[in-house]
């Protein structure tokens, strides 16, 4: 038995796993996250995969990576760089070094650097590691091989022990930070709950990497420890930003005392928010997985009609297709949520990649006047709230909503503290009143908020008919009198623009800084890093984030004002930019601008805004 070794311990740390399409990184990174999260780590991550659904085995293009930041206190992004690197095969190897610190524990599987594997990632050599000029610290172990021999009397044939693989980094990457393996058991045995043979196979393999580690200590000089540092009290969970987006309606539809309805049409990254609703028929969701976009939309806004809380998903070309049925919740004035997880375009574009260049489709992606409220989620835990806020919207203002995600906070996930529903607010939707009845017309509105009032089809003595063309203000009749028309884009316009949203905040040096960041949605957590670092070396640097799209705070125009420079950053070519110029007058930002289909980088971040501050 080796000596015990030191325990350095550590205030963050990120690791990357990365393989083979077909190599369970996911589902490591996944697991490695559950465990950091139970033990009240902070965590941030970040799946990074490809388009193909099964790339060549052994490609550069078909490596698949899952990169988590675990640390004692808050972290707010997946890191720059891991500090720990798991490369399965040579491609990944290849591909993956450069996401690396110089410092980084790389850990390979030997038997997937024979020559046909390296001839695949186009190495010239057989020895990869000096020809990448590699100086770090190497585990090179023959995992494929010690997994083959863990499951020897398993039954289990090549190809599924070999399945395994992934579970042995785990493992070797759980004894690098200390972690209970019992969690990883649990999770596993849930997965596998109807196969608890694969559990048990997958559990062996994970203690026999652990035990790798620990009966050679694996070439490195000390093991790690991340100590969870205080934390508000309370049940946390792994959580990802699909499943919180989807936990977020159902509790609006609880709060509300309303069925929810999702009608959908599966898409990369929003497919999951299906998935999930799917899950909780006994909580009174109903999920409709239609033939197409159109008629995910059609159905949702007949779930509205019919006085359901209405949802549909997608992604950027999605609502492209949607877009005429969104003018129908428009003009109708029906509760509608439009969830939109941003992908990278246009046309199929990167389909597993993030951008936030959907955000003008979102303001103005639709023939008329056709104002939409569009709320934007700044994190994978933020998805519940954010989810909550647009139902809530909604329903009091009988106005579809679009949520704004994207697929960097749909498919990260952070640690969660689960939520007191009571401390919610109440979403008390128009409903008519017994006044109204029989003398009840559908575009009879609420004086101080302009929201009409809300008949459930089937209530005696509110008969109404609601269709595409245009009505009459007071009568409810098709109208062509170009006065009403005037008239009801101007009404809609303004209810819109009536909705009270939370003011502005400023983050940092609120008061006398030299530089204003803005961003909205996803970046919030790249952003507050670089502004947080920034401010330690001494730079004066806010951050004003948005949430609130349309309608604006009413302090923006006053906080954009305040500053002698303001930055926009935002994954796309300038489109919230060139939005608040034209909201704010007189507003004249610099811009930091990517379309990258990555989230941003907090170094280059950094670099940029101290470049801003000396012109």
């Amino acid at each position: 038995m080796a000596d015990e070794m030191i325990v350095k311990e550590l205030d963050q740390v990120v690791v990357r796993f990365s393989g083979d399409s077909g190599d369970g990184m996911q589902l490591a990174g996944n697991i490695f996250s559950n465990v950091s999260a139970t033990v009240g780590n902070d965590i941030s991550t970040f799946p990074d995969y490809p388009a193909d659904i099964r790339a060549p085995q052994g490609s550069l293009t078909g490596v698949s990576g899952f990169q988590v930041h675990i640390g004692a206190g808050k972290v707010f992004t997946p890191g720059d760089k891991c500090d720990v690197l798991v490369a399965m095969n040579a491609a990944a190897l290849k591909t993956q070094y450069r996401f690396a610190k110089p410092t980084a524990c790389i850990i390979i599987d030997t038997d997937c650097f024979q020559k046909s594997d390296l001839d695949k990632a186009a190495f010239k050599t057989d020895n990869p590691i000096e020809e990448m000029g590699i100086k770090n610290d190497v585990i090179a172990a023959p995992i494929s091989q010690m997994v083959k021999d863990c499951l020897a009397d398993s039954g289990m044939d090549n190809k599924a022990m070999l399945k395994c693989r992934n579970m042995f980094a785990l493992g070797l990457v759980c004894w690098l930070f200390n972690r209970d393996l019992s969690i990883a058991e649990n999770f596993l045995r849930e997965k596998f709950a109807k196969k608890p043979a694969i559990a048990e196979a997958n559990i062996k393999v994970i203690h026999a990497g652990y035990d790798y580690g620990h009966n050679t200590h694996a070439s490195v000089a000390h093991t790690y420890k991340v100590e969870t540092k205080a934390k508000v009290p309370g049940k946390y969970m792994d959580i990802s930003g699909n499943k919180a987006t989807a936990y977020g309606l159902i509790a609006a539809a609880e709060k509300a005392g309303l069925r929810l309805f999702l009608g959908s049409y599966p898409i990369t990254p929003a497919t999951d928010i299906l998935h999930e609703l799917s899950k909780h028929k006994s909580l009174g969701v109903t999920t409709v997985q239609c033939e197409d976009e159109i008629s995910g939309c059609a159905t949702a806004i007949g779930a509205s009609f019919a006085g359901a809380l209405a949802v549909t998903s997608t992604s950027g070309p999605g609502v492209c297709l949607k877009s005429e049925a969104m003018n129908l919740a428009v003009i109708t004035e029906l509760p509608l949520v439009v969830v939109n997880v941003q992908r990278g375009g246009p046309s199929t574009g990167l389909p597993t990649k993030s951008e936030q260049t959907d955000l003008l489709q979102a303001l103005f992606g639709r023939n008329g006047e056709s104002p939409m409220p569009v709320v934007a989620a700044a994190s994978p835990t933020h998805c519940f709230d954010a989810a909550y806020e647009a139902c809530k919207i909604a329903l009091e203002h009988m106005t579809p909503v679009v949520l704004l995600t994207d697929g960097f906070v749909a498919n990260g996930s952070g640690a969660w503290r689960l939520p007191d529903l009571d401390k919610y607010p109440a979403i008390n939707p128009p409903y008519v009143t017994p006044e109204m009845k029989d003398n009840y017309t559908p575009y009879r509105r609420n004086a101080e908020t302009g929201v009409r009032y809300w008949a459930i089809p089937g209530q005696e003595g509110y008969m109404h008919i609601l269709g595409g063309l245009e009505k009459d203000s007071n009568t409810g009749a098709i109208s062509t009198d170009p006065d009403n028309h005037d008239l009801m884009c101007r009404l809609r316009a303004e209810k819109v623009a009536k909705i009270p949203v939370p003011d502005l905040k400023v983050q940092g040096c609120a008061d006398d800084a030299d530089l204003l960041i803005v961003g909205f949605g996803g970046t919030y957590g790249h952003l507050y890093s670089a502004m947080e670092e920034m401010n330690q070396n001494g730079k004066k640097v806010a951050l004003a984030h948005f949430t609130h799209l349309n309608p604006l705070p009413k302090n923006a125009a006053e906080v954009l004002k305040k500053y002698k420079k303001v930055v926009v950053a935002e994954q796309n070519l300038g489109q919230f930019a060139g939005y608040l110029r034209m909201k704010v007058d007189g507003f004249v930002p610099y811009q930091y601008n990517e379309v990258k289909g990555q989230p941003f980088v907090v170094s280059e971040l950094v670099d940029a805004f101290n470049e801003i501050l000396t012109k």
